[in-house]
């Protein structure tokens, strides 16, 4: 069995494209093979910064012959009939065969295709999957009109030691590759898979990801230990340098003694975001000044890269540092003027006016949260956005919200303002923390209840894959911020104050009386993603929803006791209960062109024991159902239901319900119908059960 090597050399490729890219080359490559019929034992692909790969091992020589029949029309069908069929098969008609069929004599193509050499089929296969590649930005160069992710410098194809003929634009595949930019450039040629990877360890590169990874883990690790420090852990940062250097060297380097008066989170986000460096902890667990870094070359002077690396981030925290200085010269107030200047949406206002919304919003939520300082609310509120007119946000975006606070404190706010001005964009991801302050809470809350509204009332909702302004993750921080605080709040009440404080922004408004319910159906869908990963059921979110629920913790109460409830014996058949009874009233419905839905049961008429027992008893569910929900005891609402089951089993049981010639009594047994599946209404919309 033969082996297959495959390698592009390019230019840089950015590191978050990397890991995707050697899912997409081994998904084309062994993709393409197996649609031809190749077997193969395993295949890998790698990627370093300047280079992607595909091992392949236990490829046959050549495909297997094909041998194929298909059966044709009868023997004695029409002349353009059987034409059709020799087109489609490729053969004369002397080639066909006649066979006995239960349906008459009919005729058969035997197709014959001798198999391929495998090193023809992989070089149809590779330039089938270069020029198709999916990179997220391709580039032309020169004047090629092939497009890859970074302009191409050369292709090793090799199957069973021996070159692939394939091209690429102008790059034709051969036996050499090249090893580190810098500290080994020369060419050299590749015999097999084995012989590829030796020499590319030999000339300072390491191919596989995860074994820069662990040596950088351990190299970045020591160095932090052996200078008495900790080593913030950022598994992002790790991961985006192991796409930064193809012979990882890992040094330290100090930060000016000048910087480390500035705000912890400007040191951490120049050095993780801008520069790619680690941050350390002192023993006293406050920021050392120092960091390490991850170069992609050696040098017999390290301190030369070193220095120059120092520089870089002296320059970057030099600006940082006069920034600070001056946003501090004047306070978060006076620079609300300055948000009329920017652009919140076209169609939605001014940054200065989304902030009057959101304080007046955060107010409202406050003082229906009752145990917040509404004013408090409401100064966070208006100053949330303030920090957006700052150099500091200018320069590193990723610190709005965040300098807010810093700034809120130096003017003296209180500290519960100033944490609410930093929290309220949180949480942006589900790796992100969720405030539990309830004064951030509200404030957060506001901030993107405003923005849903705002983009559904303009008709920007999402579509398919399509979010550009994130409203998906919107939604999801609401009920984050709901649920994980168990914030009992009317969603449905605090949509419609939020579109309320719109009037006069919009120019163009879906349907005022629509846009809340819109968004209450979109809170629904997201809700059911966000309580998937929890291992709820969505057809249970739905069948709670449908009711018009707008206490998402009340929601999720009523949801978790269905769920326990449809998993028992009596929850299974009274589920089955109900879809017969269901199933029965709308059919005869349908069938009488009307509605017996909450028509008045005429006791009298209810002449068999087994359906007065059924009466009796959903009179006394009801009564004990409605109070239990009252109280939110939906679990004791379930226990009730289950005493439905006896009675309903018995009633059909033992009751014809379309009596035949007695339509008054036929009538007041669909009404009875109607009850048990009305009652079912107190917990959920069970229509919306599934299984």
């Amino acid at each position: 069995m033969a082996q297959f090597l495959l390698e592009i050399l390019s230019e840089e490729v950015p590191s978050r494209m990397q890991r995707r890219a050697t899912e997409d080359l081994q998904r084309l490559i062994c993709g393409g093979l197996e649609a031809a019929g190749i077997d193969y034992d395993n295949a890998y692909a790698f990627a370093t910064p300047r280079r992607l790969a595909l091992l392949a091992y236990g490829l046959p020589q050549r495909q297997p012959d094909v041998r194929e029949e298909r059966k044709g029309p009868r023997a004695d069908a029409p002349d353009k009939a059987i034409e059709g069929f020799l087109r489609a098969t490729g053969l004369e008609r002397d080639q066909l065969e006649t066979r006995d069929t239960p349906k008459g004599p009919a005729l058969f193509a035997v197709i014959e295709r001798p198999g391929r050499e495998t090193a023809d089929v992989l070089a149809e296969v590779v330039a089938k999957a270069l020029a198709g590649f999916p990179w997220p930005k391709s580039m032309r160069w020169g004047s090629y009109e092939v497009r890859w992710v970074r302009p191409i410098h050369s292709i090793l194809a090799l199957f069973d030691r021996r070159p692939v003929a394939l091209s690429f634009g102008p790059i034709v595949a051969g036996q050499q590759s090249r090893g580190h930019r810098f500290l080994a450039p020369a060419a050299f040629e590749v015999s097999s898979l084995a012989d590829y990877r030796e020499k590319l360890a030999a000339a300072r590169v390491i191919l596989d990801a995860d074994e820069r990874r662990a040596l950088i883990r351990e190299r970045v690790e020591a160095l932090a230990n052996a200078e008495g420090l900790a080593l913030v852990h950022h598994e992002g940062l790790l991961q985006e340098v192991v796409g930064l250097a193809e012979w990882p060297v890992v040094l330290m380097g100090r930060i000016d003694a000048d910087f480390m008066d500035l705000p912890l989170e400007v040191l951490t986000t120049a050095m993780r975001t801008h520069q790619k460096y680690f941050s350390l902890l002192g023993p006293d667990g406050r920021l050392a000044p120092h960091f390490i870094f991850v170069a992609d070359n050696e040098s017999a002077d390290p301190s030369v890269i070193v220095a120059g690396n120092e520089r870089v981030l002296r320059a970057r925290l030099a600006d940082a540092k006069f920034f600070w200085d001056q946003d501090r010269k004047v306070t978060l107030e006076s620079r609300l003027p300055a948000l009329d200047d920017i652009v919140f949406h076209a169609r939605l206002g001014s940054l200065r006016v989304k902030a009057e919304r959101i304080a007046e919003l955060a107010r409202f939520v406050a003082e229906t949260l009752g145990d917040t300082d509404a004013d408090a609310a409401e100064h966070a509120g208006r100053l949330a956005k303030a920090d957006l007119s700052t150099e500091m946000v200018g320069e590193f975006p990723e610190l709005q919200g965040v300098m807010g606070c810093h700034y809120a404190r130096q003017d003296g706010l209180s500290e519960d303002v100033a944490r609410a001005i930093g929290d309220h964009y949180a949480p942006q991801g589900p790796g992100d923390s969720c405030p539990t302050d309830s004064l951030s809470v509200a404030v957060a809350l506001a901030d993107k209840v405003d923005t849903l509204i705002g983009f559904f009332a303009i008709d920007e909702k999402p579509s398919g894959s399509k979010d550009p302004f994130a409203l998906r993750r919107t939604a999801l921080g609401i009920i984050r911020l709901i649920l994980q605080n168990g914030i009992r709040l009317d969603l449905r009440r605090v949509l419609g104050e939020s579109l309320a404080r719109y009037a006069g922004d919009l120019d163009t408004l879906v349907d005022a009386g629509e846009v809340v319910e819109i968004v209450m159906d979109f809170f629904a869908d997201r809700l059911q993603v966000y309580l998937r990963g929890e291992g709820v059921r969505h057809d249970l979110i739905a069948a709670a929803f449908a009711l018009r629920e707008n206490d998402l913790v009340r929601l999720l109460a009523r949801v978790e006791a269905l769920s326990a409830f449809l998993d028992s014996d009596d929850g299974s058949n009274l589920l089955t209960a109900y879809r017969r009874a269901n199933n029965i009233v709308e059919i005869e419905e349908k069938k009488d062109g009307r509605t017996y839905e909450r028509d008045e049961l005429q006791e009298e008429l209810l002449s068999e024991e087994a359906e007065q027992l059924l009466s009796e008893r959903l009179n006394v569910v009801n009564e004990r159902v409605g109070e239990a929900v009252a109280e939110e005891d939906f679990q004791g609402a379930c226990r009730t239901f289950a005493t439905l089951r006896q009675p309903v089993d018995r009633f059909f049981d033992e009751v014809t319900v379309n009596v035949a010639g007695d339509e008054p009594l036929r009538q007041n047994r669909l009404r009875l119908l109607d009850k048990v599946r009305v009652s079912f209404l107190k917990l959920a919309d069970f229509s919306q059960i599934e299984g």
